[in-house]
This record gives C-alpha cells, sequence and structure tokens, in this order.
C-alpha cells in the first residue's frame, strides 16, 4: 500500500534490434515520439531514457537493459515505459527477472501506450503472455529464414556473402540477393587462377603477387578493404564455387551447381588441388628436394626453400628447373635472390675440390695413424695398470674399514664412530667413482678417435666422388657433413668448415707436396721419409 502511493519514476526504455527479422520495428525516433507524447498527456515524471540497438533474443546480452534493472533494484526508478512489450525482453529469463521485481513491488509499472501492466495475477500473466509470443515470433522467423536459405540454395544461389570475384546484387526481391560478377575484382582473382594452374608459382607467390596487384576485400562499413591473408589465398584455391558448385548446408555432402558464372572450369580446379596436393587426390610428381631445411638466408635469417619450375618451349622440348630462395618469412622485402640447383652443385663441388685430398695422401694418413694408435695403446695399456692398482687400492681401504667398523670391538664405537666412519668413507667412494668412470671411459676412446679420424680421412678422398654419383639423400648428407652455419648469400654458398675438414684444408697443400717429393726420391730411406713427413701430418692427425 505504501509502495503504491509512492511517487512513480519511469526508465523510458527504447530498443532497436540489429537483427533482419526486427527491420520493420519502429526506429528509435519513432518509439521515441509515441513515449514523449504519453509523457507530456499524462505528466510522468521520466528518471532516464534509454537507447539501446541490441537483439533481446538472447538473455543478459544487453548492457543498457542489465544496467536500467540494476538502477531499479536500487531505487532510482520504479517503473519502465515502452512501445510494446517485445521492446523489453524476447527470452524466457530477462522476462522472468521483470515479472519478479513486480511480485516484490521493486517494479510497480511497465506501461505502453496502449496498456499498463502492475503486480496483479492477470496483468503479470499478459505481460509474461506478450513476451513470450515475441520469444514465439522469433523462433517462427529462425525456421523461416532457414526455410529460404534452403529454398535460395535450392534455386542455385550461394545464401551466404559472396566470395572474393563476385558481388551480392541488391535484393531483386524482398530478402532474395543474387550473386553477380565484381567489375572490380573478377579479372584480378581470375588472373591468379592462371598464375597459379601454370604451375610455376606457390601460394606464398601468388599471394604477394596479389597484394602488389592491391587485390583488396570488398569494404562494407567498417569491415572489410583488406589484403588477403596467406591462409585466405589457400582457401581460395580450394572452394569449388568458382567452377560453378557449393555445399549447402556445410559438411552435408550436397552439392547444388550454382546459378552465378563459373571463373574456371572443373578440370581446371581438379588440376589445381594437384598442384596443391590435397589429401586423397595424387599429385604428378613428388619434390624432394635435395637440399632444402639445411641452409638460411644471410640477409634475414629465414630459412632456404626449394620451387620447381618446367619451361614449355614451341619446339616441344620441356625443360625441368629447381630454384632454392629465401622464404622470406622473417622479412617479407628480403632482397636475396633465387639461386638454380645446377648453380648451386656446381659450388658444393668446387668447394669439395678444393678438400678433397689425393689417395696416397689418404692410404700414407690412415697407415700413419695406426703407427700412433700402436704407440699410444702399449701408453694406454700402462695408463690403464696404473688406474686399475689404484681402483683395488682404494677398494681394500674401503673392505678395511668396514670390517673395524663392524668388529666386535668396536661394539660401542670406541674404536671408529658412525661419524668418523662417514667422514673417512665419503672420499673413498667418491674417488672409486671417479676411478671407475675414467676406466669405462678410456677402454674405447682410442679406438673411436681411430675410427673417427679414418673416416675423415675417406671423406676427404672421396667425397667429391660420392656427391658427383651419389643420388640426393648421400648429396644432401656429404653437404651436411661439410660444416655448420650454412648461408646463401648473393646466389653463393657460406660454410664454417667443420674443424677437422679446416685442419685437412690448411695442411693440404704442404702435405701433399712432401708426399709426392717422398715417393719420387730414390735416396731416402724409410726411416728418413717418416722423419720428414710425420711433422706436417701429424698436424693433420691431432685429435
Amino acid at each position: 500500500m505504501e509502495n503504491q502511493q509512492a511517487k512513480t519514476k519511469y526508465f523510458a526504455y527504447l530498443r532497436k534490434s540489429s537483427e533482419q527479422e526486427d527491420r520493420q520495428m519502429l526506429s528509435i525516433p519513432a518509439q521515441r515520439r509515441e513515449l514523449e507524447a504519453i509523457v507530456d498527456r499524462e505528466n510522468l515524471e521520466v528518471v532516464d531514457w534509454i537507447e539501446e540497438s541490441h537483439s533481446a533474443k538472447l538473455p543478459r546480452t544487453r548492457k543498457k537493459f542489465e544496467n536500467m534493472v540494476s538502477r531499479i533494484k536500487k531505487g532510482e526508478g520504479n517503473a519502465c515505459l515502452i512501445w510494446n512489450p517485445n521492446r523489453l525482453s524476447r527470452n524466457a529469463i530477462d522476462t522472468a527477472e521483470i515479472i519478479y521485481l513486480l511480485d516484490l513491488d521493486t517494479l510497480i509499472e511497465v506501461k505502453t501506450p496502449q496498456q499498463s501492466f502492475k503486480n496483479t495475477p492477470n496483468d503479470k500473466f499478459f505481460l509474461n503472455f506478450y513476451c513470450s509470443q515475441a520469444k514465439l515470433d522469433n523462433d517462427n522467423k529462425g525456421i523461416d529464414v532457414k526455410r529460404g536459405l534452403a529454398e535460395k540454395a535450392h534455386n542455385g544461389w550461394l545464401p551466404s556473402g559472396a566470395t572474393i570475384g563476385y558481388i551480392n546484387t541488391p535484393d531483386k526481391q524482398k530478402g532474395f540477393k543474387t550473386i553477380e560478377i565484381d567489375p572490380e575484382r573478377f579479372d584480378i582473382v581470375k588472373g591468379l587462377w592462371n598464375l597459379f594452374l601454370t604451375g610455376n608459382y606457390s601460394v606464398p607467390a601468388i599471394w604477394r603477387i596479389s597484394k602488389e596487384w592491391d587485390l583488396r576485400t570488398l569494404r562494407r562499413g567498417n569491415i572489410g578493404g583488406k589484403h588477403l591473408s596467406r591462409s585466405a589465398m589457400y582457401s581460395l584455391f580450394t572452394n569449388p564455387f568458382y567452377y560453378g558448385f557449393f555445399e549447402f548446408p556445410r559438411g552435408c555432402g550436397v552439392w547444388i551447381e550454382g546459378a552465378h558464372t563459373p571463373m574456371i572450369t572443373k578440370e581446371e580446379f581438379d588440376r589445381a588441388q594437384i598442384i596443391l596436393g590435397k589429401k586423397g587426390r595424387p599429385r604428378p610428381k613428388e619434390h624432394n628436394f635435395t637440399f632444402t631445411g639445411l641452409m638460411r638466408c644471410h640477409s634475414c635469417g629465414s630459412a632456404i626453400t626449394a620451387e620447381a619450375k618446367t619451361k614449355y618451349q614451341k619446339n616441344g622440348n620441356i625443360h625441368h628447373y629447381v630454384y632454392y630462395h629465401c622464404t622470406k618469412r622473417k622479412n617479407e622485402n628480403c632482397t636475396e635472390k633465387c639461386i638454380e640447383l645446377k648453380k648451386l652443385n656446381e659450388q658444393i663441388e668446387g668447394l669439395l675440390e678444393k678438400l678433397t685430398i689425393s689417395n696416397s695422401f689418404k692410404n700414407w694418413a690412415i697407415k700413419h695413424l695406426h703407427e700412433l694408435h700402436t704407440d699410444e695403446a702399449q701408453n694406454h695399456q700402462t695408463f690403464l695398470r696404473n688406474k686399475n692398482i689404484e681402483l683395488e687400492s682404494v677398494v681394500k681401504q674401503l673392505e678395511g674399514l668396514m670390517l673395524k667398523y663392524t668388529s666386535i670391538e668396536n661394539a660401542d664405537g670406541r674404536l671408529i664412530s658412525n661419524e668418523e666412519l662417514q667422514s673417512m668413507k665419503a672420499p673413498l667412494l667418491k674417488r672409486k667413482s671417479a676411478l671407475e668412470v675414467v676406466l669405462k671411459a678410456q677402454g674405447k676412446e682410442i679406438e673411436e678417435w681411430v675410427e673417427l679420424t679414418e673416416k675423415t680421412f675417406n671423406f676427404a678422398c672421396y667425397a667429391k666422388t660420392w656427391f658427383e654419383k651419389g643420388d640426393e639423400k648421400t648429396r644432401k648428407a656429404i653437404f651436411a657433413c661439410l660444416g655448420s652455419n650454412l648461408l646463401l648469400k648473393d646466389r653463393k654458398i657460406h660454410i664454417e668448415l667443420h674443424p677437422f675438414l679446416q685442419t685437412i684444408f690448411k695442411n693440404k697443400i704442404e702435405a701433399e707436396n712432401e708426399i709426392a717429393s717422398a715417393r719420387t726420391s730414390e735416396n731416402l730411406d724409410t726411416e728418413r721419409q717418416k722423419g720428414t713427413f710425420v711433422p706436417p701430418c701429424t698436424t693433420g692427425l691431432g685429435r
């Protein structure tokens, strides 16, 4: 009774949905004129005019509506002035909240130009009914929209926004747009398709060309007007819409022939999928580029990739080429130029030529290596024998220490306490462990050193021949073995040779000359030859 006599303060709530089905509703200015007439006629007190452009289909998604409800709960106002109940709510949750506020008398009235709803059973029933009816209309319109989309697809028109190269026409009949050629973009997109179908351009390359041609998406308000992304370019070349078909609904497996003008033929689309290597479609040729994954660009640090190209001459000759170039992932404006595989192979062969040693040098080096091995093996045996003696001594000390600690005389710890045992035992155990590690490692260290060095001289002797006659896998392995930090700069390879190859490279000329001199000299005995050639070659044979 007290609340009913309280002065009524209204929040005037005006809402315009941004969704298609509500476009026939009165606009916000028209709603305001209707409500201002009531305010003037009945001398109502309006606390605030709240305008919102948002759908009421989903609960708790309207910020201004939520703010108004919060202010009503705080007592800033106690009534709502609206043009129609469906402006207030089109969902069950928001409707229930309004009804609940009426139950509590926090909200004492919901007023429209035609009627008023207060905290009475009939008023609340009808307010709930009108809001529920609005929800029913909304649901029915959703079904109508889906039916309309299906009908549009059945007639051959893609029921969504047109893909780039095409444009949606104005409604020829209400709610029914068709798709026509976009005079500004159609020829550009078709030009990209033609480039891709030659097989000479990768998708990233065509993506860069599209930016040079200034291909941009259609601007709609504040959206669009931008260059295509790289992923959008891949989507473009896998979209069946361009040869005249589309799937509706998406993912259902039902393909519909479109009424729009195709940009390419079905055969051209299938060829594009083969070029892309789509799953389930065979590739005409699998490219296993030899040197990819090894080199980087000197200028920007991006990886070096490869690209196969085919050139068809008028006389019928066909030439295949492979070019290595920067991926430009780290810098799109990288200026490093590509290098043809033939030139790359020539550079690698030239480097191997500089490293190649003669067969006589290799044989002498390995022979001398085994002589060194024999001498070092003797020293190694002496070393191992001394270490084993030391290990036996440590083990005996540990055993004696434990016997002393566990003896009957030490029952009360008079001979050696537990703390003394631990302090004496710890360094012995540490030394024992260190000796065992040394003995285990030394057992195969020399063998591994000899094997590695022997392989190094074999590599230096035969790598060039292996490279020239080997398959792609062999060539890649040889190139990788040359060193680290493999860079491509100004169409030239830059390699930081491995230390063992650097040693051979530095001493190769001097060693080869001295070995040749030794072979032609008839006056020098074996000991003198060995003495002459050990110094330069010992450098080459160092660990």
